[in-house]
């Protein structure tokens, strides 16, 4: 059993949880990520690790409120427990001095990406920082944001804060410019990192990207998170979840995420009546 220690809100469905998680957050690096699972009858999820405290042994997660499981995720409190957290799972981002370092997050994956860029910041990078979603209500990690990068330019669908477009905007006018990007790392909704990769990759900077499939055992057992790269099989639990993108095809990983909606669709009429 894993206590709650703490819960905060971002937005009506956007959720930061902190977790004691002593051994986990004893070795987890960024990058990684934890699969759990509510109670002896739920299913397994993955989330990727959004923070740790090593000292005080403990891990944050940060989700949106998408389906069954992330809707009853919601509901607990502080001094409330998980059934399971299990990890640190897959394998961590590459961290070195590469340069001039593009971060692009999109909706959670900023919270996602932020101790990457973090990282690459303590690293010596010179960083830069795009974070978009659809609305200013489901931006998130912006003020952390701006204490790890150099500049930190914010997009919005609808115009609500910062520029309005997608985050591929400001990005390709940076490429068009002639700026020298050593490397682009982007997480967000897989049509996002599609489209960032489409973006660099006439560049040829080369663009690391953190993929999402559906995932069962994460062990590289059961097949269930297979993505194909480079024209090969990957399994995104033990191989990535990280991947150079201009070799994922995304077609097929769109494909896969939308395989079982009619099936989510009913587990979640179950709890909303």
């Amino acid at each position: 059993m894993y206590k709650i220690l703490a819960k905060k809100r971002l937005s009506p469905t956007i959720t930061v949880l902190t977790l004691d998680t002593k051994e986990i957050a004893r070795k987890v690096k960024p990058g990684q990520f934890v699969i759990i699972r509510i109670n002896e009858e739920g299913e397994r999820i993955p989330l990727t690790v959004n923070d740790f405290d090593r000292e005080r042994g403990t891990i944050t997660i940060v989700f949106q409120e998408v389906g069954k499981t992330t809707k009853l995720l919601g509901t607990l409190n502080t001094n409330e427990y998980l059934s399971d957290v299990v990890g640190p799972l897959g394998k961590h981002t590459e961290i070195e001095n590469f340069g001039k370092v593009v971060c692009v997050g999109g909706g959670v994956g900023t919270a996602v990406i932020y101790p990457i860029t973090r990282a690459l910041y303590q690293a010596g990078n010179h960083v830069i920082g795009i974070v978009g979603a659809r609305t200013e209500s489901l931006l998130t990690f912006i003020e952390e944001m701006k204490e790890v990068t150099h500049q930190l330019l914010i997009t919005t669908d609808d115009g609500t804060k910062g520029r309005h477009g997608v985050v591929t905007v400001p990005l390709k006018e940076m490429l068009e410019r002639g700026e020298k990007i050593d490397r682009v790392i982007a997480i967000g909704p897989a049509i996002m990192m599609k489209f960032v990769c489409k973006t660099t990759e006439p560049y040829r900077v080369k663009t690391i990207v953190s993929l999402n499939p559906i995932m069962l055992d994460a062990t590289g057992m059961c097949g269930v998170c297979r993505v194909n790269v480079g024209g090969e099989t990957k399994f995104g639990c033990v191989d990535g979840p990280e991947f150079d993108g201009h070799k994922v095809d995304f077609d097929l990983l769109l494909q896969r995420l939308n395989q079982y909606l009619e099936e989510e669709r009913i587990s979640l009429a179950t709890i909303e009546g």
